[in-house]
């Protein structure tokens, strides 16, 4: 077995690695390209990167219009379009969807600000054990989707339906940003925030409160990124039949897949980027 040494790990990386080992290895390890994307991340992805416009212009006390908003999100939204085959689900199509992103985001504009102080802030810090000392080796990267005034985190999340107390509380996202924030500025955040996007009929959205992260939640992130980094350099990637597969980009590679075979070496197919072998 060649073994495989990721230069860093994330949230999204552990979460991805805990839900399906397979689509782990096809995304991060084999790279496989992706046919399509699903609509729900697409939408996602629109909402993340219209409200971080907002955010930073206002950070930098731009007056916006609700009507630029709109315009960004339209930008972003045929951006996506082009970019990327979107698969839709069955009841819709690109105009609903914009038309869903344009009231969840008039909400959103409407809603009190809690003085915004940066947005998207990237980090690379090091995993360590807070009570023990031990050192992962492996930095957590990502980004804080909002910092507040006060010392708040905000994290914006988009869902077929609402989130409640305990799923925000167990949001691995939150724990690893406020690890990251406590070890940027030297203490801890003082509130978590979760902002809902809910694509309900009638879209609403919902603002939660996560309980705060002590250093025994810090830990038990460690223990876990230890373990899944064990998994990844043992090259242990099986599937898991979850609620993910119905839009998983990697369908037909899973479907071929015969077993943790070698990784690599890389098959090369006429007039197409290197394919890295998966079967």
């Amino acid at each position: 077995m060649v073994a495989y040494e990721p230069d860093h790990l994330s949230a999204s990386q552990i979460n991805v690695y805990l839900l399906c080992g397979l689509k782990y290895r096809f995304q991060y390890v084999d790279r496989l390209p992706k046919p399509f994307k699903s609509s729900g991340l697409a939408f996602g992805s629109v909402i993340h990167s219209t409200i971080d416009w907002f955010h930073k212009h206002r950070i930098e006390q731009r007056q916006v219009t609700l009507d630029q908003l709109y315009r960004i999100l339209e930008a972003d939204w045929y951006s996506q379009q082009c970019e990327e085959k979107i698969r839709f689900k069955d009841g819709e199509d690109a105009s609903k969807l914009l038309v869903m992103a344009r009231e969840l985001l008039g909400l959103y504009y409407h809603s009190p600000l809690n003085g915004m102080v940066q947005a998207e802030l990237p980090f690379r810090v090091p995993l360590v054990n807070p009570l023990t000392g031990e050192n992962l080796g492996a930095p957590l990267d990502g980004f804080i989707d909002l910092i507040e005034a006060n010392d708040t985190i905000t994290e914006f999340k988009t869902s077929a339906r609402s989130l409640d107390a305990d799923s925000v509380d167990d949001l691995l996202q939150l724990t690893t940003y406020s690890y990251a924030y406590r070890v940027l500025f030297g203490r801890d955040p003082q509130r978590l925030k979760v902002v809902n996007f809910v694509k309900t009929r009638t879209p609403k959205l919902n603002v939660l409160d996560a309980a705060a992260r002590k250093p025994q939640d810090y830990a038990r992130l460690f223990h876990l990124a230890k373990e899944v980094l064990r998994g990844i350099r043992s090259g242990i990637f099986f599937p898991r039949q979850s609620f993910i597969c119905n839009d998983c980009e990697y369908e037909r590679p899973c479907g071929e897949w015969k077993g943790n075979l070698e990784i690599g070496p890389v098959e090369k197919r006429s007039g197409d980027e290197p394919i890295p072998a998966y079967a």
